[in-house]
């Protein structure tokens, strides 16, 4: 059985089990503290499991100014804190820790499903489905009795991942800006409530949000349990907060194009289908001071 949007722990067991072709991804991470995901990797995994960190293998690394500051790489697929590496330089990733096209991939990270979203997005934009992110993170495997191992892990033989045509769709700065006001699109902004109003902003220079944006923090679609909430509950939550608006002018966006990943799954579990991503972000929109930039 292949699974394309959630796992639970018990499903995951039971792949483990059966010797099925899978590559568990740990995504543990902290914008504050870029090292802390993966000491908490070596603390605590799900045995066997692949570590991906957000700033070197799922983001563009960029190139270093005299300046001092990292900028992407001209081949970068987006801008922004985080911009995505194009699909070529992720394959290499992907072929590097030995991951390969008859593997169901299975992500998780122990921040709410912050971060493991966006490999789990990331493998839907190289062509790869069969990728769920496991329900309840790594606090819900080891709730229902799994295993963990610490230290590190052994490295696997490189692989050759072949890119395929692309399941999620990624939209650009330009695209965004042209359609403002047009009544097509419906930017749905999943940073917390303050930073969307623009009262505060911890990590980028401009504060507010693109106008027109709908706010939907992405924790809103976890529950008590630490699980994604039931299917009905987000389609009530998305039709409410859409308002009439179609589910097809969706494009999700947060600071750097990571945290709005929960939404873009919470809608597909929903049964809304697959909504775009604009990955660059906040970020990349602030960055320039000719863009309009709206408050409360």
């Amino acid at each position: 059985m292949t699974y394309t949007t959630l796992i639970s722990p018990q499903n995951l067991a039971a792949l483990r089990a059966s010797g099925a072709r899978l590559m568990v991804f740990d995504c543990s991470f902290d914008l504050v503290n870029p090292a802390a995901g993966e000491e908490q990797y070596r603390q605590s995994h799900i045995p066997g499991a692949v570590y991906a960190h957000l700033n070197d293998a799922l983001s563009d690394k960029g190139v270093v100014e005299l300046d001092g500051k990292h900028h992407p790489s001209a081949d970068a697929a987006s801008g922004g804190r985080h911009p995505l590496p194009n699909r070529e330089k992720f394959a290499m990733w992907l072929s590097s820790v030995g991951f390969a096209n008859d593997m169901q991939a299975v992500v998780y990270d122990r921040q709410g499903a912050n971060y493991c979203g966006r490999l789990w997005w990331m493998l839907k934009w190289a062509g790869h489905d069969a990728v769920a992110v496991l329900d309840g993170g790594l606090q819900g495997w080891q709730a229902a009795g799994g295993e963990v191992a610490s230290g590190t892990e052994p490295s696997h033989f490189q692989s050759n991942f072949a890119l395929g045509p692309e399941l999620r769709r990624l939209v650009v700065t330009g695209e965004v800006e042209a359609a403002l006001g047009a009544g097509t699109q419906t930017v749905v902004d999943a940073r917390a409530t303050p930073r969307y109003r623009g009262e505060v902003e911890p990590l980028d220079p401009v504060a507010g949000h693109i106008p027109g944006a709908l706010n939907r923090p992405f924790s809103q679609n976890i529950g008590p349990d630490g699980r994604f909430k039931p299917p009905a509950q987000l389609r009530a939550e998305f039709e409410q907060l859409l308002a009439g608006r179609t589910a097809e002018s969706v494009v999700h966006h947060c600071g750097s194009g990571v945290s709005a990943v929960p939404n873009v799954i919470a809608m597909e579990l929903a049964g809304f289908g697959a909504t775009a991503l604009y990955a660059g972000s906040w970020s990349e929109w602030c960055s320039d001071p000719k863009r309009a930039v709206e408050k409360g």
